[in-house]
């Protein structure tokens, strides 16, 4: 049985309604795991001694404007004695009612739970340290979120810089 059956098998005896589908493509495996699961999920691939996953890496968010579920969050998980990675994915259909923090299996997953906050507005049940990292205090909305404004100036290159230098500050002048 090689490790990602391993993982496979685990999980479902533990938790056998908890992975809703799984995929593996060129050699990495995710698992999409039930929002309700997740942390448990976790505590189990780490606490496991066959599984080991005792390295949380990242997590980030996925925006599928203007498929619903619009968000997927993602953890990327690392076993040191394996040698092994792991994605897990969860659908969130509210940004606002996203997963339960992690933060208990990993505690750098505070961190990472708020940059996921801070781009793309997606709040985790039980982590009261959501702040800003990245923007400021001030700033309004989540920046990679798909609907965001985007606010861009045109790239000047030979053949339009006339039509850009009319456009900046100094032509008003």
């Amino acid at each position: 049985m090689n490790a990602d059956q391993l993982v496979v098998e685990k999980i479902k005896a533990a938790f056998p309604n908890a992975i809703e589908d799984s995929n593996d493509f060129r050699g990495e495996q995710t698992l999409y795991i039930r929002k309700d699961k997740v942390k448990a999920v976790c505590q189990l691939l780490k606490a496991d001694p066959g599984l080991s996953y005792k390295f949380l890496s990242d997590i980030c968010a996925d925006d599928f404007l203007p498929d619903f579920p619009r968000f997927a969050v993602n953890y990327h998980l690392y076993s040191y004695d394996n040698n092994h990675r792991l994605r897990l994915r969860t659908w969130v259909e509210d940004p606002e009612d996203g997963p339960e923090t992690v933060a208990s299996v990993w505690a750098i997953a505070t961190w990472l739970e708020m940059e996921v906050w801070d781009l793309m507005g997606i709040r985790f049940k039980g982590n009261d340290s959501l702040r800003r990292l990245f923007l400021p205090e001030d700033w309004q909305g989540h920046p990679l979120r798909k609907d965001y404004p985007l606010g861009y100036e045109e790239v000047q290159f030979s053949f339009n810089w006339q039509e850009i230098d009319a456009k900046k500050p100094y032509a008003e002048e």
